[in-house]
């Protein structure tokens, strides 16, 4: 069962969560935005834009069971608000996993979040390196994983 498959918990709770732990933890600055499809949530912290996006599945999505069942709209609509409650609840878990992995020496800040860090172009690092770690495995240019006996 996916984690908070059945979470009462409002979005906007969640996002207040969300707010509170990047406060926190430190952050300088805070945002959600939201587009058809999505919804971004940002954050200024030890001087670096951190950006975490979150895919919402439209009503459409729903319109049937896992199972191939027809739903109404009504119910379509139920399940899409249980599905976005889940992922803001999921969201706000990951945020707080990685911050809390940094505060206890676990990782270092970039080393956790540097994939998210907003780059001045407003693409993240996962996107600028992307396309070369797609094309590392795609060629097999990656190095064995356990190398014994090399110097």
């Amino acid at each position: 069962m996916a984690y908070a498959a059945d979470t009462t918990v409002t979005i906007s709770r969640s996002k207040d969560e969300i707010e509170r732990i990047v406060t926190r933890y430190g952050a300088t600055a805070f945002m959600i935005g939201w587009a058809a499809g999505g919804a971004a949530v940002r954050f200024d912290m030890r001087e670096r834009r951190i950006q975490f996006l979150l895919h919402l599945p439209d009503v459409e999505s729903f319109r049937s069971t896992p199972t191939g069942q027809s739903r109404s709209a009504s119910a379509a609509k139920a399940a899409a608000d249980k599905e976005h409650r889940r992922l803001w609840r999921a969201l706000g878990l990951v945020i707080k996993a990685k911050l809390e992995a940094v505060e206890s020496g676990i990782v270092t800040f970039d080393q956790e979040l540097g994939m998210h860090f907003v780059l001045p172009n407003d693409q993240t690092v996962y996107d600028a390196v992307r396309p070369g770690i797609e094309a590392a495995y795609e060629h097999g240019d990656m190095a064995p994983l356990l190398q014994i006996g090399r110097g």
